[in-house]
Parts: structure tokens; sequence; C-alpha cells
């Protein structure tokens, strides 16, 4: 599936995992499972825990998803 089909949510880092995982909880109060996406990796854009978020989240699975932009 490209980036251009997920969904884009606005959430908050809640905690951060081993192994570059990030637990987000969105503006509904869902938390889901999330990771860097490629360009974030590859720029070496830190995230830390408080952090607003974009994520992109999949319709097949919305419990895992993409952190695609850090806001400012």
């Amino acid at each position: 599936m490209a980036r251009d089909d997920l969904a884009q949510l606005e959430g908050k880092v809640v905690d951060s995992g081993a192994g570059g995982l990030y637990v987000v909880e969105l503006e509904n109060g869902v938390n889901i499972q999330t990771k860097l996406c490629g360009k974030m990796r590859r720029f070496n854009i830190r995230v830390v825990v408080g952090d607003k978020v974009t994520v992109g989240v999949s319709p097949y699975d919305p419990t895992h998803g993409l952190i695609m932009y850090r806001h400012k």
C-alpha cells in the first residue's frame, strides 16, 4: 500500500519502545503502535515522548501506523 493511501490522523507520542516502535494516542483517544516512515529515518528526524505527530493509518489494520510528520 502506498503512502498516499493511508488515512492521516493527528496524535501525541505517549511511549517509545525498543526497536523504534512508538505508542501514539490519537485525538479520539485510541492508542496505536507506530514506527517512523522511511524519510524520517533517512534524515534523522528525532521523535520524543510528548511530540505531536501526524500518523498514517492503513484502513486494513487500524492498530498500526507510520509516523509521517513531527509538528513543531
